[in-house]
């Protein structure tokens, strides 16, 4: 059994024992993990403040054979986001990140592009980023690379290009244009395609010139949050709160 190492963020962690912490993490080699800290909860403890929720680190663990929980030896601190969660709404962003992540993505499969795509969201909302934005961002992104992301441009039945608005299908993979549409409940506009492919094609930190209202962005997320409820087949548990601080 050797000791390992990788890049990873600290998703959440909870109190076992004493003095123990178990710590559910997403490295940059192995996607979601799961592992004991020993001795965290003692006062001047190794791990200092490097298992604050979302603090990037570079994480020292033993994987035994047949054994779901690491054994976390210690966390080099690469770069914290504490602060910026003192911030209500943004604490309650990063645990909604926090939980799309551990739902949509399994342990053990490297998902280098959502590690890089979290990092980059999470320096742009420590830049001051407009939070609603970097939202969606990170809600379309989760989807694509799921291959959960439907065609928002045409509609599915007829394949007729959306101009105005269109309704999207019950399975939540496809829109149906208004002669299509049977199940007329959420109603998309052809702005929020848009935006897919804008999100699509910058990083999110790229605001010069953002051609898109405040507004399309909030109808964005409403559809993209019904994709997301329809695929887990429950609310995530952080939704309501965020919603709600915003």
């Amino acid at each position: 059994m050797s000791l390992q190492q990788s890049e990873a963020f600290i998703l959440r962690s909870f109190n076992v024992g004493e003095q123990d912490k178990i710590v559910v993490l997403f490295s940059r080699d192995k996607g979601v993990l799961k592992g004991v800290a020993k001795g965290a909860r003692k006062f001047g403890n190794r791990f200092g403040s490097s298992l604050e929720p979302m603090s990037l680190v570079k994480i020292f663990y033993y994987e035994k054979e047949r054994k779901e929980l690491l054994t976390i030896s210690n966390c080099d601190l690469i770069e914290s986001f504490f602060e910026i969660q003192k911030d209500l709404k943004i604490n309650f962003t990063l645990s909604y990140f926090a939980e799309l992540v551990e739902e949509f993505f399994p342990s053990g499969a490297k998902e280098d592009i959502l590690f890089r795509l979290l990092r980059a969201v999470l320096l742009a909302i420590k830049n001051k980023g407009d939070l609603n934005f970097l939202i969606a961002y990170f809600e379309t992104w989760v989807l694509k690379i799921n291959g959960l992301l439907p065609a928002l441009s045409v509609c599915k039945k007829c394949h007729k290009k959306i101009t105005s608005f269109a309704w999207l299908s019950p399975k939540k993979d496809g829109i149906y244009c208004q002669q299509c549409a049977d199940y007329k409940k959420e109603k998309i506009s052809s702005k929020a395609n848009k935006l897919i492919l804008w999100i699509q094609k910058n990083p999110p930190g790229h605001i010069k010139n953002f051609p898109f209202t405040s507004t399309e962005i909030k109808d964005l997320r409403k559809v993209l949050e019904e994709i997301i409820v329809f695929n887990l087949e429950k609310e995530p548990k952080t939704l309501r709160y965020l919603d709600k601080s915003l």
